[in-house]
């Protein structure tokens, strides 16, 4: 693809990830163009992290909710932090099943927060990948001027 096709397809893109991730785009600026990628790195690993503690957690013959909500507590954190509403969502009903230690109600929101990341994930990384195929092929990311 040539540049300006590319880079319309990424401000089409953006443009639509913006209304579902919120101001996460308007972090990155020319003084330092890596930011979003690093923001976007940590929160994977964090959050993979995360939902294999959470995992483990639930597999216990004992189960310990206080650590579990303290897990989800911080991956409802970072996931409102870059605008991931739906696993945002997801956690808040992870919690909810925490506070009446319902081991099943876990299990399946761990499922459902699982799945959400993952989608996030993948929109982020396609995200990710567009501006790399931009940059590559000698063209800039272009600042965007977003649609309401």
């Amino acid at each position: 693809m040539e540049v300006d096709q590319l880079q319309r397809s990424f401000r089409d893109y953006t443009n639509a990830l913006f209304r579902e991730f919120g101001q996460l785009q308007l972090l990155q600026d020319e003084s330092n163009p890596d930011f979003v990628v690093e923001v976007v790195s940590l929160f994977f690993e964090d959050s993979e992290r995360l939902l294999n503690d959470l995992t483990t957690a639930l597999d216990q013959q004992n189960v310990d909710f206080k650590k579990i909500d303290a897990h989800v507590h911080q991956l409802k954190g970072s996931s409102s932090s870059i605008g991931a509403q739906r696993v945002r969502n997801a956690c808040t009903d992870f919690r909810s099943f925490c506070e009446v230690q319902n081991v099943e109600g876990c299990l399946k929101c761990l499922q459902n927060v699982k799945q959400e990341y993952l989608l996030v994930k993948a929109k982020l990384e396609a995200l990710l990948r567009l501006e790399q195929q931009i940059l590559a092929a000698g063209g800039t990311v272009p600042m965007l001027d977003y649609i309401a």
